[in-house]
């Protein structure tokens, strides 16, 4: 052959191989896309590759979808790209009054910073900071300040028969066990009531336990409350056959906080003239901080994105919106236009979306897989704020959402960093792939209307395979 006409033949073969490998990745989510997509859903993808800078695959990606948790991205990056951002979360307990003859004649006052993990033993180190102090009596009120908040405990477009669920909180600046009761059940004997451990321990909640051990016809075993009745008579029923655990949320949160705190400073021997109560701390000339529990940022954002906190995710956006403000009281709407100039900022106009909450809980939530991708281009293309944001994502195959999806043996074991999104009839993901050339990914997949989210997941790891070759 013609060595003129050989090279000729060999550069257009070799020019033409990215085309060939871009259409190759086209064809095979499109494949997908009419093999695995359930038919009765929907689906929006964006795909961009941060080293070449180009588009591998856009399907329908900018038709507005609702977010699940991937709102959760929005949230956090916001907090992130704050001057302010990382400020911890704090509880402060001040007393005002006099000292005299071991008695307090004044009042103890307990503010809120809407710390998502303040626990147990947060608790029980709040109790034994006010026991130090210099009396053993208060003859004065024990007020809860949770001023930080409007009313609204819960956010827009909140389902309202979700309450007795872990996920759907009551936020308040003064948060205890992120408001949750965990039960363990351990079976007894058969047909007899199983053994019942709760935590925390409180007064707050009273028990019913109508479990029978080992009896398969005494059904699923279940958490719950008289959450109709705005109750915490907690419910537990159904059968044990070997150990079981069960969470149900309390009414309301900050109650919960109040309630377990007068009662463990009892037990701890103070004397108190009354109950709780709630009014707004104002410092004067007789002001004294008896301590102030912090909590980093860093701890929360994890709790957000690995695990999917709503109730973090929330108390996040109020915090920062408090801190950009110079406001105490903050309310959803002025987190949320922080939210909106994000947006702005990446290029997209916020009016072409609608945001109703920080964590996705909300039905009223609409954005698209474009608006996630140039999002994510954003933080990869800032050093500092991609290192922070990208230590938080779940990890396919190793922690968070994504520890029992792409396991060891697939190419997106390790390879693939990305928040899920999962509520009734929505599935989403969207994050960073590394690909086996060394490239890093930025993608978004957003199922909707879907009846079976395993289903959901199942197309969306198998996208993840064909980025990760």
């Amino acid at each position: 052959m013609n060595t003129r006409i050989l090279l000729t033949l060999l550069v257009f073969s070799f020019g033409l191989l990215p085309a060939w490998g871009q259409a190759s990745l086209h064809e095979r989510i499109d494949k997908l896309l009419a093999e695995k997509l359930p038919e009765e859903s929907q689906v929006g993808i964006c795909i961009y590759n941060l080293h070449t800078k180009e588009y591998l695959y856009q399907y329908q990606e900018k038709k507005l979808c609702r977010p699940a948790s991937n709102m959760k991205i929005l949230t956090v990056l916001t907090a992130l790209t704050q001057p302010d951002g990382e400020e911890p979360f704090r509880t402060n307990v001040w007393y005002k009054g006099d000292v005299k003859n071991n008695t307090l004649y004044g009042d103890l006052y307990v503010v809120g910073g809407y710390d998502p993990q303040f626990n147990d033993s947060s608790m029980n180190i709040l109790v034994e900071e006010i026991a130090a102090l210099p009396f053993s009596s208060i003859k004065g009120k024990i007020y809860g300040d949770v001023s930080m908040k409007d009313s609204l405990y819960w956010g827009s477009g909140w389902s309202w028969d979700d309450t007795p669920y872990y996920y759907q909180p009551y936020l308040t600046p003064l948060m205890f066990n992120k408001g949750i009761v965990e039960v363990t059940a351990k079976p007894n004997a058969t047909g007899q009531p199983a053994t019942l451990s709760l935590v925390p321990q409180s007064g707050f909640y009273t028990l019913i336990n109508e479990t029978k051990s080992g009896t398969p016809d005494a059904d699923k075993f279940r958490v719950s409350r008289n959450w109709l009745e705005n109750g915490n008579e907690i419910i537990v029923t159904g059968n044990v056959d070997r150990q079981r655990t069960g969470t149900v949320n309390m009414y309301t949160t900050q109650n919960f906080f109040m309630h377990t705190l007068v009662e463990r400073l009892q037990q701890k021997g103070i004397e108190l003239d009354s109950n709780y109560e709630y009014a707004e701390f104002t410092s004067d000339s007789t002001a004294v901080l008896v301590t102030c529990l912090e909590q980093t940022v860093d701890d929360v954002l994890r709790d957000i994105m690995k695990d999917s906190d709503n109730m973090a995710t929330e108390a996040l956006l109020c915090k920062i919106a408090s801190t950009r403000t110079g406001k105490k009281k903050t309310s959803t709407e002025e987190g949320l236009e922080m939210i909106k100039e994000l947006i702005e900022k990446v290029g997209h106009d916020p009016k072409k979306y609608e945001l109703g909450d920080a964590c996705g809980l909300s039905d009223y939530n609409l954005l698209s897989p474009a608006l996630f991708v140039d999002l994510l281009k954003y933080a990869y293309a800032d050093t500092d704020l991609f290192r922070k944001f990208y230590k938080t994502l779940p990890i396919g195959g190793a922690d968070g959402t994504l520890k029992s999806r792409m396991g060891r043996g697939t190419n997106a074991y390790l390879n693939i960093a990305a928040k899920t999104g999962s509520i009734s009839g929505i599935s989403t993901l969207a994050g960073y792939a590394k690909t086996k050339n060394g490239h890093v990914l930025a993608f978004s997949i957003m199922n909707q209307n879907t009846l079976t989210s395993a289903r959901a997941r199942s197309f969306q790891d198998a996208i993840c395979e064909l980025l990760c070759e």
